[in-house]
């Protein structure tokens, strides 16, 4: 096992927080040591011998590439917040990563929802690797999966309920609470985007989509070619008449592969549904997330991650970083 593999990380919010005391809790057996932090906000730390387990920032590094010679890292931790137009400036600081020779593991979700395909082939090129198990289900095993226990699968689709912050406000609405409520609650757990609207008009459940897909079914797509359609138009009134009837909301995400003259093409969208209580994709509530593969070979079947916190999210950048030894 080597010893001090070097760590850059960018953004330290509530993920990377977690994954830092994660580190340091588990540095007996595994070797990471951190070298650099970048944030927007709190400035920039950089040590190459090592950071202090409560590091000294100093005035934020204004150019990224500064920041990466400087920390002299093995590898890059893009923790920065989802920016779902684009993914940027996340795409932007994987690429110089990349460039660098430096190994990339994110739980951004938005440069693989635009450009997976390029990330992952220079990531080959440079003889580099590329980890992002992170990005959908709060590091509950989706995309190690496919990479380490089914081979010869093909996936025809997923069907999922990947968004916790509309689950949160529709069953606030359901009690009789307001929208606004729902949506206070769930940043009050801190599960919301940088931007809730996000959650709510469905661009976090499109880049979740979008991220599978480019992963998954080679789509190749962006989050604004999925269709998309949110819960924004959703009223306690309505919320609770369905509810009344023995049904709730849920934004579902659905993907599916059809024939087309070029081989395939891969139908995507992300919508509120209307569904039966004892439908699977209602029965996780709450913070919870589900995803239903549909496969040639193992039919269909699924992960399930309940009540995940943002320790959960960071073990699953943890259990990237481990595959890099």
């Amino acid at each position: 096992m080597p010893v001090d593999v070097k760590l850059a990380i960018v953004g330290y919010g509530n993920v990377s927080r977690a994954l830092v005391r994660l580190l340091r809790e588990r540095r007996q057996q595994y070797p990471f040591q951190i070298t650099g932090i970048h944030t927007l906000h709190h400035g920039t730390a950089m040590n190459a011998a090592g950071l202090d387990a409560d590091p000294e920032f100093g005035p934020r590094v204004p150019c990224f590439g500064a920041f990466l010679d400087g920390a002299c890292a093995d590898a890059l931790v893009e923790l920065t917040t989802l920016e779902p137009l684009t993914g940027e400036p996340a795409a932007s600081h994987m690429r110089a990563a990349l460039a660098r020779g430096m190994h990339v593991v994110t739980a951004n979700k938005g440069p693989i929802a635009h450009c997976y395909a390029a990330l992952r082939d220079e990531a080959e090129a440079r003889g580099v690797k590329f980890r992002f198990e992170s990005t959908v289900m709060d590091g509950a095993p989706v995309f190690n999966v496919w990479r380490n226990h089914l081979p010869a699968v093909k996936v025809l689709g997923f069907t999922g309920a990947l968004n916790s912050t509309s689950k949160i406000v529709v069953e606030t609405m359901e009690r009789g609470g307001s929208f606004a409520d729902g949506l206070a609650a769930a940043r009050n757990l801190g599960i919301t985007e940088g931007d809730g609207s996000y959650d709510v008009e469905g661009w976090d459940s499109a880049c979740k989509t979008a991220a599978l897909a480019n992963v998954l079914l080679d789509a190749r797509t962006t989050p604004q070619l999925v269709y998309r359609r949110g819960i924004t138009r959703l009223t306690p009134k309505r919320a609770a008449a369905i509810a009344k009837r023995g049904k709730t909301v849920r934004l579902v995400s659905r993907a599916r592969r059809t024939p087309s003259s070029s081989g395939h093409r891969v139908l995507l969208q992300v919508r509120a549904e209307i569904l039966d209580r004892t439908d699977i994709l209602a029965s996780a509530g709450g913070t919870s997330n589900l995803i239903l593969f549909h496969t040639d070979l193992m039919g269909t079947f699924g992960t399930v991650s309940v009540n995940p916190t943002v320790e959960q999210t960071a073990y699953g950048v943890f259990s990237d970083l481990v595959s890099l030894l």
